[in-house]
């Protein structure tokens, strides 16, 4: 679906162990202007650049007074991502030092393709990862690349144009492509204390450090992108975890849709899960309601643009297809707002196509915004 010296402080936010939080730093402001191939696209159309739809102002708070200031703010955005981990369950203790096991290495074009086991969680590993390390002593900006299953992201899956991270390696990221099925539940199915998708953002938060922790990533300058199911992945990891420093969500619903069956959050492996009481798949009807903190989500008249609040100041790039249409500014003029309250502009894009695969001129905008967001130049301050 539908590239500035970036340096970025050691953002300290992870869950239990550590203070959750943290705001991103004044060093965003490094950011610089886009290149004129990708400016259009962070600038919401004159449509709709004064459309914030029908959701309340993630600005407003929970009492509807109104933040001002980015001191309110701060405590403003503690307040969403509280009341979000409430609803979903609370991470453990994000780990600082994930175990790392190579099984098996080999040389590949300008770089190295390793299929390796990492720690997901306390007590949880997954084989089901290739990291690519360019060829080169580093230190390298990263990528984590998540979806279905970590063959698709290096270019040895059966769909085309889905090959992420074997793209980005070859322009000088070390990537991790990892796999994992909708269906993870933690601890287990029966007593799962964390939503499905929150639970994936959680692993996508180790994985983040597995990466950073590498000899030749700079651990400052790690990026998440995925596709479709990878996409809802990727922006509920990035907005919930600070220490993303960018992300692109490619096609996965970036809100609420009972009218679009994929954008399919209503559903127990996403966001519906209740001990139980599993609905059937499929959209929500008076045979088949609503449940978990879905249900409560809808109830209660919110939606994913109070995640998209959680970027600001990161940058964040939309390649929407045909689950995320060009009327979506409408929700993400609200992550426009906050960037503008902060004194920021240009943190948002959306790239839009008509279909839900993505192309390679969307692709391309995808690899160009890592490029301008992640790697290095001198010639900017």
């Amino acid at each position: 679906m539908g590239t500035s010296r970036f340096v970025l402080g050691v953002i300290l936010l992870t869950f239990g162990a550590r203070a959750v939080g943290a705001e991103p730093p004044d060093e965003f402001a490094a950011l610089g202007e886009w290149p004129k191939e990708l400016k259009g696209y962070f600038t919401p159309p004159a449509e709709f650049a004064n459309d914030s739809g029908p959701w309340k102002s993630p600005l407003v708070r929970a009492d509807g007074t109104k933040v001002e200031t980015a001191e309110g703010w701060k405590k403003r955005r503690d307040e969403i991502r509280s009341s979000w981990h409430d609803l979903m369950g609370a991470w453990p203790a994000v780990i600082e030092k994930p175990k790392l096991e190579v099984l098996s290495s080999a040389k590949r074009e300008t770089f190295t393709q390793q299929h390796v086991r990492l720690q997901v969680a306390p007590d949880r590993m997954n084989d089901d990862a290739r990291l690519l390390i360019p060829d080169g002593p580093g230190p390298f900006p990263a990528v984590l690349v998540v979806f279905y299953d970590s063959k698709t992201g290096v270019g040895e899956g059966k769909a085309t144009l889905r090959d992420f991270a074997y793209q980005l390696a070859r322009r000088g990221f070390v990537t991790l492509s990892l796999g994992s099925p909708p269906e993870s539940y933690y601890p287990n199915k029966e007593k799962a204390t964390i939503q499905p998708l929150s639970y994936h953002a959680y692993v996508a938060a180790n994985c983040r450090n597995v990466l950073a922790n590498l000899p030749n990533v700079d651990g400052k300058r790690v990026g998440i992108m995925g596709h479709s199911y990878g996409g809802k992945w990727a922006m509920f990891a990035s907005c919930l975890n600070d220490q993303f420093v960018c992300a692109a969500w490619s096609d996965g619903g970036i809100v609420f849709d009972e009218k679009r069956s994929n954008v399919n959050y209503w559903e127990p492996w996403y966001l519906g899960y209740e001990p139980g009481r599993e609905r059937k798949r499929g959209l929500p009807t008076a045979e088949n309601p609503r449940t978990g903190p879905y249900k409560t989500l809808i109830e209660s008249g919110r939606d994913l643009h109070e995640l998209h609040a959680l970027m600001a100041l990161r940058p964040f790039l939309v390649s929407g297809g045909s689950e995320d249409q060009p009327e979506r500014w409408k929700a993400l003029n609200h992550a426009v707002a906050v960037n503008k309250l902060l004194g920021y502009e240009g943190r948002v894009g959306m790239t839009n196509r008509k279909t839900h695969d993505p192309t390679p001129e969307s692709n391309e905008v995808i690899y160009r915004f890592f490029e301008h967001v992640l790697k290095p130049n001198p010639a900017k301050p």
